[in-house]
């Protein structure tokens, strides 16, 4: 059973950066579409970004597009989000998913994923 466990939310100012971290333990990365979404209160659980782990291929969500970068971490079981010019509309708890299989079009559809993680929270003031 795969697990994945997101790491490096936290406090930032308006403007600043962080890097989230999603592990996988239990197996890899290979051949999986590796997702992030979020979701804030009150709100729907959103895309953000994802990665095709063969071939490397990303998807940005409009608002987070030219801020956000999404990539493979050293291992076959890590993919990043460094997300950069943080805004109060960033704020959210922050979810990794993965899943294999997964056609272009449904990139973006939470229900696309089979395995995620329990989130990190980033909450960012003025």
């Amino acid at each position: 059973q795969v697990q994945l466990l997101e790491s490096g939310g936290g406090m930032v100012q308006t403007g600043g950066s962080l890097t989230l971290s999603c592990a996988a333990s239990g197996g890899t990365f290979r051949q999986n579409t590796v997702a992030w979404f979020r979701q804030a209160p009150g709100k729907e659980r959103e895309f953000v970004a994802a990665i095709r782990w063969n071939g490397g291929s990303t998807f940005y969500s409009d608002p987070v597009k030219g801020r956000f970068t999404i990539s493979k971490g050293f291992a076959e079981n890590a993919v990043n989000l460094q997300m950069n010019q943080l805004n109060s509309e960033d704020t959210a708890v922050y979810y990794c998913a993965s899943g294999r299989g997964i056609i272009l079009s449904s990139t973006r559809t939470p229900d696309s994923y089979n395995y995620w993680g329990q989130g990190t929270r980033v909450t960012v003031s003025s």
